[in-house]
């Protein structure tokens, strides 16, 4: 018997001509990003020729009817220059004040010193906003740089699995053919996937024969029947099929499934809180469980915070990785603000076919995992995502089993512990109860850091509590 993950005798893998297309597109893109990244770069201090400008400038509008004008530009013109380069110094320094040493300087030399300085000053600071612009350019083109080449990396590996799952089965793709007939049902082809776990997943196209309806359901029943393996249908699936031709996904049924529980309390018993979170279905048979804390409290850093959830759900839902998805947020919320607003993310990723879970932090707090006998805590020293540009995502693996908990805070629930004790006592708070009702456990344990604190809460808390079970399905038979 041949392993799980190698084809069977009949079936053979099968290219596609759409994935060097898809190929050639994440080419362009990374060249796209490359010529970005050769573009103007950002400015550190202001050119020869800028500064010729700003004498220039002041040489024009000050000096040019002054009785001194030609002592002072000609054969005294490297000190006149000297000094302009001490005034940029001081105002660099100092601010548009200067220093009095500076003044005194500029006031021995010059008859029109409050002129000549005023001047200096206006053609520094358009010199510097010119600066803050240019390189303000350069931001934004490497903000763009860094999500066309983080999408190009993304479609690349997408292209490459999708070429590696696809395969043809004549043998199966009859006896589906045969069952679904019997049905009443026309096929009019069957495609045939594999991921790198060994699971299936059939696309079929079909179509009543008659002028009847079939409950989608009872064509999974009759591939899972064909095919001798538990499929199941995505939660966005029709529900019945008639004389069109429709498309049905059939996937492998995971092992493994979860329940979620959540408790939360705003800032001071606030009705409006700065964390937000979701429970996000992502392809292959994995499910999300993401939070995030806003900056501050309140209605803006929930604004943050649903913002940055929203964009999850959206692109994970898609299809896209986990960490990319997290880097692209990042990028968008640090391109084009003048300030920063941050967000934590938290997440937990759940392999529903291995029991594997990954947890992914930027700037998170702590998470637990409470197992039969003992409760883990992992921590995070990552930055928050919207801080900058280019950011260290953590994430670790665990494998869970039958019962296992995964709990998520955000910082308000340990900062209302004492500092030092927080992971420990937390600990003994999750060790010290045996609930297994997702939505009770999160409750029972916001409940006790509230008791321990004895007060109102000082920031926002959330408590996401994720269990994981063994699928008790057999395939009869």
């Amino acid at each position: 018997m041949k392993g799980e993950c190698e084809m069977e005798q009949g079936q053979a893998l099968h290219g596609s001509p759409y994935v060097e297309q898809i190929e050639k597109y994440a080419s362009s893109l990374k060249q796209l990003s490359r010529t970005f990244l050769m573009l103007e770069e950002k400015k550190k201090a202001f050119s020869d020729e800028e500064i010729s400008q700003m004498f220039e400038r002041v040489r024009e509008k000050v000096c040019r009817k002054c009785e001194k004008c030609g002592w002072c530009w000609g054969e005294n013109h490297i000190h006149t220059c000297q000094m302009g380069y001490e005034i940029l110094s001081a105002v660099d320094h100092y601010g548009n004040e200067l220093n009095t040493e500076v003044k005194r300087k500029l006031m021995q030399r010059c008859i029109m010193a409050p002129r000549f300085l005023r001047e200096m000053l206006t053609g520094f600071h358009e010199a510097r906003r010119n600066i803050i612009w240019v390189n303000r350019m350069a931001r934004s083109r490497e903000s763009c740089a860094i999500q066309m080449d983080t999408f190009a990396d993304m479609i690349q590996h997408t292209a490459r699995e999708l070429e590696d799952s696809i395969f043809t089965d004549d043998r199966l793709e009859k006896k589906i053919t045969g069952a679904l007939k019997k049905k009443g049902l026309r096929v009019l082809y069957t495609h045939f996937f594999m991921n790198a776990e060994g699971k299936y997943e059939i696309h079929v196209a079909a179509r009543c024969m008659k002028k009847q309806k079939v409950a989608v359901k009872e064509v999974v029943r009759a591939v899972t029947d064909a095919v001798g393996r538990r499929f199941v249908l995505p939660g966005d699936s029709a529900r019945m099929m008639g004389s069109e031709y429709t498309t049905i996904v059939c996937m492998e049924g995971p092992v493994f499934y979860t329940m979620q529980g959540i408790a939360r309390i705003g800032k001071g018993c606030a009705r409006i809180s700065g964390d937000n979170f979701a429970l996000i279905e992502s392809p292959g048979g994995r499910q999300v469980a993401a939070l995030s804390d806003g900056m501050g409290s309140g209605e803006e850093a929930c604004r943050e915070s649903t913002l940055v959830i929203e964009l999850l759900e959206e692109l994970i839902s898609a299809g896209f990785p986990e960490k990319t998805a997290v880097q692209m947020i990042n990028t968008t919320l640090v391109m084009g603000r003048e300030e920063i607003h941050y967000s934590t993310v938290d997440m937990t990723v759940f392999d529903l076919y291995t029991g594997q879970c990954e947890i992914i932090k930027a700037g998170a707090s702590a998470t637990f995992i409470r197992k039969k006998d003992h409760v883990e805590h992992l921590s995070s020293t990552s930055l928050p995502i919207g801080v900058m540009n280019h950011m260290e995502i953590d994430s670790v693996r665990r494998e869970l089993e039958d019962g296992d908990f995964v709990i998520m805070v955000t910082d308000g629930v340990l900062d209302a512990l004492p500092v030092g004790e927080q992971d420990i006592l937390l600990e003994t708070i999750i060790q010290g109860t045996d609930i297994r009702n997702p939505k009770e456990l999160a409750h029972h344990i916001l409940e006790q850091v509230l008791a321990w604190t004895g007060r109102e809460p000082e920031d926002d808390m959330t408590v996401l509590a994720v269990g994981i079970w063994k699928d008790g399905f057999t395939f009869p038979g």
